[in-house]
């Protein structure tokens, strides 16, 4: 994430996620967790004692959802930005899970041996849509860092194939346009692929994955049934999304 050094009160929103369980204190005007940030906690399936890291965790929406749906494991979250690692922190707290969840100032486009951290069980992240800042009409300067991945998807990938031990999940979603590119990326050190589709509506193409992979895997690719988010008429939510969102169901993985 850009920095966000200037973040006052003022400029700050306290929201509530996973039906409420889970407070969060978080820019008005930079990045902001959605349902980005809830899929990917939803696929986290860490059992007890394992160990979590999250790469680019901003004010921890994802990263404290997960630990909240997973309460016998471990949890780091590495941010680059320090105002944005320091509500991460409070958020931490304010929710009761400094116990369980750590803050670490990294940046993923740097090498995972600098955090001086062991390899993790699981690895996950929401990395930034975009690597051209020619693709797309320029965001806001709060969130640029969001939207513009540093050294491409391809630092992001190689810090979480670093990031996990072998045998090791990585978690990612992602931009389904890019999914041929995550596959690439990944697949020289990892395997066991399992995708996920995303769609907005039952009748639109997919717009996002979750891109599941086991570092040196050796499994055949699954493509696992899809989530639908919206119905067309009434809810606003599907009630397999909206079972998500309030922490009453979770995105397993076969």
């Amino acid at each position: 994430m850009e920095p966000v050094s200037d973040l006052t009160d003022a400029a700050i929103s306290e929201d509530r996620l996973l039906g409420g369980r889970v407070l969060l204190r978080q820019g008005v005007r930079g990045y902001r967790a959605g349902m980005d940030a809830a899929l990917l906690a939803a696929a986290c399936d860490a059992g007890d004692g394992a160990r979590v890291l999250e790469a680019g965790c901003g004010a921890g929406g994802a990263l404290l959802t997960a630990a909240v749906r997973r309460p016998g494991a471990r949890f780091v979250g590495v941010e680059r930005d320090g105002a944005a690692a320091g509500l991460a922190r409070q958020n931490a707290e304010a929710n009761g899970l400094a116990a369980r969840v750590e803050i670490v100032e990294g940046d993923v486009a740097l090498p995972f041996k600098r955090l001086e951290l062991q390899p993790f069980d699981q690895a996950m992240a929401n990395p930034p849509f975009f690597d051209d800042p020619t693709a797309l009409r320029a965001p806001t300067p709060e969130k640029l860092g969001a939207w513009m991945a540093d050294g491409g998807l391809a630092a992001w990938s190689a810090f979480l194939l670093k990031a996990v031990r072998e045998g090791g999940a990585i978690t990612m979603i992602h931009r389904a346009d890019r999914l041929a590119d995550i596959l690439a990326l990944l697949s020289p050190k990892a395997g066991s692929f399992q995708i996920r589709p995303i769609h907005s509506h039952a009748d639109a193409p997919a717009k996002r994955v979750l891109v599941r992979a086991i570092k040196t895997g050796k499994a055949p690719l699954q493509l696992l049934p899809a989530l639908v988010l919206h119905p067309r008429e009434g809810a606003k939510h599907t009630d397999e999304a909206e079972a998500i969102l309030r922490g009453e169901a979770a995105l397993g993985w076969a």
